[in-house]
């Protein structure tokens, strides 16, 4: 079955913001959204490296819009090729999936009357991370007339405005090469870009120029009609995190990639994503728009996943767009995490390195608190440090800037910290990676606990321990008591580091010794993390297996979302933030996603129960765009398969429909991972067993068959699943 291609057929300049979002490419080391080559009015191209942040005022830093690659301009008898001048007369604009290549195909006419075909094709190599390629091809339908071909490198980039880039050095390489570097102007990351354009045709004649932050290769002939040329322009980037001379990798770089030659490049690109795609895709047979969206949701996480470093991690917008900065939350830990342990452990490993590489930062989080431990950021970057910002302003339901609002995550959404230990103790149970978590797993694992035994405090007139003034992943209550995600991800973080302690005595008592030494973690203190646990609160109720999301949840007011209908908005946007605090609307069901992670901890009785209280009383389709992939899964594990369908097709549309209407400022990486999870956990019905993952499958109406792969400890599983009256195929 083909199905690997998101197509667009018709030219909207309206739709432009997120359709360049939708068509972002990338490779692991960077991502590049999908502006057109030769740009278009009030639109600029992006392109975001990992790990390339610089300083900023009130978001404290953010990754930098990296100088344009992908400029491309055609002048047919001297008028430039505009989309927004002439006339279009076709327009075709693919992404193939199964090689990472973006091609846009356009008839277009002239003022002057001259028509053209133009086929732009580019892709950023998986191959090899640092060399980029477009490929023009130019065909005359009805001229005769000279063409000119402008291609190299624009160092004139900003972020929304501001400008990140001091100009270090340019100029030509050659005839048909040029290079351009750059410093950040805070944090003194240079980039160097060089760039060359080969048109093989007899009688082009190629010139460089050093144009002022824009160096660039002209390749100029003739075309008589029914001729065609075809272009190739080649890019080498590096970084100082990459090499200490950045100039001179980008200039050997290019020189390879011009003797590989387009043919060859792209070859080697299509093999390294067909060896991706081979462990790593999901079929499903009989409804090929979930198929595809689902696909497609792949594609953007791997291009995003830092695959070639271990000290950078994917952004919660991955590499596609401004959104948050280019920060990471805990979005990429509990819903874009599991894609990568069960299909590419490697990279999975890169991403929770990233997590020991900036513990540093955490421990001066915790100790700026007066706390122990490791308290991991809310929105972290390079270093580690909090870099959320205090004060946003809020969006009316008009979509207009509203007044400002303290924003408090970054000083009380401490869940984060337990969901980096989850990811890691998952990693390591479903990896069997010894050697991970002997020198990195571990130490994150007894910092948190640390950190969390410390924020623990002891209600001596209830007799509880509580943790008191935080706000859960249900952002519409914060500074609440006894948050149940919270207190149970907390609870479980220090009975898995008490685990992971016996394990480190029991297989490598002299590095174990060590670190528990180095710790303070004496059996005295140990006995007081159980004490903990013991005496944690968690707001269960026996009797009707209830866990209250918090501390007086219950007597809040509760609310008939259908009153709001119809909406295009959230109802914290409609009713405001102080109101909708003292009310029943959750941006996401905390209790729901407790009972998810911590699966083997809480009864399907509990399941139930929650999730009949909980799911009326989220705004699920205007709360969070983490919460409907997560609850369709919910929903096929209880059996209710409509409703996880439409849960899940509500996810599958966030960035293909851009049906939240954010899309453009980037992919939402944990609806993607959350899109992978539903589907293997909820419809394929995985659950991972002490001998290792076995399904139960719950395939929506219309699905004939579900088949992926999992990596098991080393070894590949194959699930072909099927409706019930089929045998279910597992080897």
């Amino acid at each position: 079955m083909e199905n690997w291609k998101i197509v667009e057929e018709t030219f909207v300049p309206d739709l432009m913001p997120y359709r360049e979002t939708v068509y972002t490419i990338g490779n692991g080391y960077l991502g590049t959204r999908g502006t057109f080559e030769e740009g278009y009015a009030g639109r600029s191209p992006v392109t975001l490296l990992h790990g390339v942040f610089n300083d900023l005022a009130i978001v404290h830093t953010e990754l930098v819009n990296a100088p344009t690659w992908i400029d491309f301009h055609v002048y047919i008898g001297g008028a430039r090729f505009r989309m927004d001048q002439g006339e279009v007369l076709s327009y075709r604009r693919e992404l193939d999936l199964r090689n990472g290549v973006l091609t846009r195909t356009v008839l277009w006419r002239s003022p002057a009357g001259s028509t053209v075909q133009l086929i732009f094709e580019r892709f950023a190599s998986l191959a090899s991370p640092h060399i980029l390629a477009v490929r023009c091809h130019i065909t005359s339908v009805d001229f005769s007339s000279a063409v000119e071909l402008r291609a190299g490198i624009s160092g004139i980039v900003d972020n929304e405005g501001y400008r990140h880039w001091q100009l270090l050095d340019q100029g030509p390489v050659d005839s048909q090469s040029v290079h351009l570097q750059v410093r950040t102007n805070a944090t003194g990351v240079v980039l160097s870009e060089a760039a060359a354009l080969h048109v093989s045709q007899p009688g082009i004649v190629h010139s460089a120029r050093d144009c002022l932050w824009a160096p660039t290769v002209i390749a100029e002939g003739q075309l008589a009609p029914g001729q065609s040329l075809v272009a190739d322009k080649f890019v080498a980037i590096y970084t100082s995190r990459d090499t200490k001379d950045p100039a001179a990798a980008a200039v050997e770089a290019l020189a390879q990639a011009r003797d590989s030659g387009y043919a060859e490049l792209l070859e080697a690109q299509t093999e390294a994503w067909a060896l991706l795609w081979e462990r790593s895709n999901v079929v499903i047979e009989g409804d090929e728009e979930a198929d595809l969206s689902l696909r497609y949701a792949l594609f953007q996480l791997s291009i995003a996943a830092p695959r070639f470093e271990e000290r950078a991690s994917i952004p919660a917008k991955t590499l596609s767009g401004y959104g948050y900065r280019g920060h990471v939350f805990w979005d990429t830990e509990i819903f874009m995490l599991p894609f990568f342990i069960y299909t590419q452990p490697a990279v999975a490993r890169n991403m929770l390195e990233y997590r020991y590489w900036t513990l540093p930062g955490a421990r001066q989080k915790a100790t700026k608190e007066g706390l122990e431990g490791a308290m991991y950021a809310w929105e972290s970057a390079e270093t580690g440090a909090e870099t959320t910002p205090r004060w946003i302003p809020v969006w009316t339901q008009d979509k207009e800037e509203g007044e400002l609002v303290r924003i408090w995550c970054g000083d009380i959404e401490l869940h984060i910290t337990a969901d980096v230990a989850y990811a890691v103790y998952n990693y390591w149970r479903v990896t069997g990676d010894e050697d991970f978590m002997r020198y990195y797993g571990a130490e994150i694992m007894l910092e948190t606990a640390r950190f969390w035994a410390s924020r623990a405090e002891w209600n001596a007139e209830r007799q509880v321990y509580e943790i008191c003034d935080v706000i859960g992943p249900d952002e519409n209550h914060d500074h609440v008591t006894n948050n149940a995600f919270t207190n149970g991800m907390a609870r479980w973080n220090l009975e898995a580091a008490l685990q992971v302690i016996e394990w480190l005595r029991s297989n490598h008592t002299q590095h174990g010794d060590e670190l528990l030494g180095r710790l303070g973690l004496t059996d005295t203190r140990l006995d007081q993390w159980r004490t903990v646990i013991e005496g944690l609160y968690i707001g269960f109720d026996p009797g009707t297996s209830l866990i209250e999301q918090f501390s007086g949840f219950y007597e809040l007011q509760e609310v008939l979302f259908e009153e709001y209908e119809p909406r295009t908005t959230s109802l914290q946007a409609i009713l405001g933030v102080a109101t909708t605090q003292q009310c029943q609307i959750l941006k996401q069901p905390d209790v729901l996603m407790l009972l998810y992670l911590l699966d083997d901890v809480y009864t399907e009785e509990a399941l139930h129960a929650n999730w009949s209280y909980y799911t009326p009383k989220t705004d699920v389709t205007y709360g969070s765009s983490l919460g409907p992939a997560i609850q369709a899964a919910l929903a096929a594990r209880i059996g209710d398969l409509e409703q996880a369908y439409h849960f899940f097709e509500l996810a599958a549309g966030t960035d293909l429909l851009d049906n939240r209407g954010n899309t453009s400022e980037g992919i939402h990486g944990a609806t993607a991972g959350g899109l992978w999870q539903a589907v293997v956990f909820g419809f394929g019905g995985v659950r991972l067993t002490p001998d290792g993952p076995v399904a139960e499958p719950r395939l929506p109406a219309g699905w004939t068959r579900l088949a992926f792969k999992l990596c098991y400890r080393g070894e590949w599983l194959e699930f072909d699943l099927r409706q019930p009256d089929d045998e279910p195929l597992i080897h």
